[in-house]
């Protein structure tokens, strides 16, 4: 299910959105926006798990989880 908004955005964003369109780096305007909110819905609940950690700290069984995550490629994200 989806919902349809209406959205502003500077001239040089959608500029920018055109481009990745035209270029096939993504199907429509939607699918940018679309795209973006979901990084920043990742990106919102890293900062919330990493204020969970930082309060709680002292996870010893979490300690590789930087180097095992550092080689995981995130193709959704090119």
């Amino acid at each position: 299910m989806s919902k349809q908004i209406t959205v502003r955005l500077p001239d040089d964003l959608v500029d920018f959105m055109d481009e990745l369109v035209a270029t096939d780096k993504a199907t429509s305007r939607a699918s940018v926006v679309a795209r973006a909110m979901e990084r920043e819905r990742r990106r919102e609940l890293a900062a919330r798990d990493l204020a969970i950690l930082t309060e709680h700290g002292g996870y010893d069984d979490l300690d590789g989880l930087a180097t095992a995550a550092s080689g995981t490629v995130l193709s959704d994200l090119d």
